[in-house]
């Protein structure tokens, strides 16, 4: 019988070193950036992996049977520069610890950097306290994000600007006023245009996607005696004979902008469109659109339509190509001030 020497073991046992070096070249080609999704928002998730020429990781997430959440990467991301793609949307805490668990396993997993690209930022109505004895909930949050290893966060028209300095990691917020703003231009550009601001807190993004359009300024002034349920008070501006084009970053309940498109009619205005970043749509928002003065609502896709909701009014634009080329400039050490403008 042969005897094997400790060398023959080795040989055997142990791939050799250009056989290592060969397949860390290939892990660096094809893995040198991966993309995960969790379960919020899985068709933007691959529609930024289109335009970045990339496949989605692979990424088990399902519930066991007393509902806690499961997470397993199918993916080598030792060495990686990671991007997760999550928006915190309904179910908001589901879609939270979905997040918190990816960045957690992708961390233990060794990855290079995790990015939390977070379209829509749950919460993000809850960012300083109203009355006593109250959390600030947008804080907390991130926190949790950072806590669980997150490097870095992208994210879409926080609700208010104050969010990104919740963070102790840097924070790509971004602006789908551009966006919008164009594709009002390339189908109402013909028109009388005026943009409305919904409140005296979006005068500014109003009045950026007034500079790109052209067209008048109008505000909307609004109380809010208790949450979710805003009043109408009083508008300034001119909109008669003009199409009035309504621009905020969220549709929650639809209330308050019904009640401003029945003001800009009430006032003269020929045809009332909606712009707004994050379509929430809670409880029967949609049902109201069908039903009011508006004639089309824009939204982005950072968060996707729920299931068997559908209306003729609403319209969505995609946020990938602007998504995937911030994640190009980050892992490639790019500035991503230029998506600002």
């Amino acid at each position: 019988m042969a005897t094997m020497t400790r060398a023959d073991v080795g040989s055997q046992l142990a791939p050799t070193t250009s056989a290592i070096r060969r397949a860390s070249d290939t892990h660096e080609e094809k893995s040198g950036m991966i993309v995960f999704s969790g379960s919020s928002n899985p068709i933007l998730a691959r529609e930024i992996c289109t335009h970045l020429g990339l496949s989605l990781g692979g990424a088990l997430i399902s519930t066991f049977k007393n509902e806690e959440t499961r997470v397993r990467i199918e993916e080598n991301v030792r060495g990686v520069d990671v991007f997760v793609v999550q928006s915190t949307c309904s179910p908001v805490d589901h879609h939270i610890m979905e997040l918190l668990l990816m960045i957690d396993a992708l961390r233990r997993a060794s990855a290079r950097r995790v990015t939390a690209v977070i379209p829509y930022y749950g919460y993000a109505k809850q960012e300083k306290k109203t009355a006593g004895r109250e959390p600030i909930s947008a804080k907390l949050v991130a926190n949790l994000i950072r806590t669980a290893g997150a490097d870095r966060i992208v994210a879409i028209d926080l609700h208010a600007p104050a969010i990104e300095g919740f963070f102790d990691i840097p924070v790509d917020h971004l602006r789908a006023n551009p966006i919008m703003a164009q594709y009002v231009e390339t189908r109402y550009g013909d028109r009388d245009l005026a943009i409305v601001s919904p409140d005296s807190g979006g005068v500014a993004r109003a009045n950026d996607f007034r500079l790109r359009v052209g067209g008048h300024l109008a505000i909307v002034a609004k109380q809010r005696p208790q949450p979710d349920v805003a009043e109408v008070l009083e508008m300034v501006g001119d909109v008669r004979g003009r199409t009035a084009v309504i621009v905020d970053d969220m549709i929650s309940t639809g209330g308050t902008l019904i009640e401003a498109a029945d003001m800009l009619r009430s006032r003269g205005a020929v045809d009332v469109i909606a712009c707004a970043t994050h379509g929430i749509f809670a409880a029967n928002a949609v049902e109201l659109i069908e039903r009011s003065c508006i004639s089309r609502v824009v939204t982005a896709d950072t968060i996707p339509l729920a299931a068997g909701v559908h209306s003729s009014k609403i319209a969505q634009v995609s946020m990938a190509p602007l998504l995937a080329e911030a994640i190009r400039r980050i892992h490639h050490h790019l500035s991503v001030s230029a998506l600002f403008i």
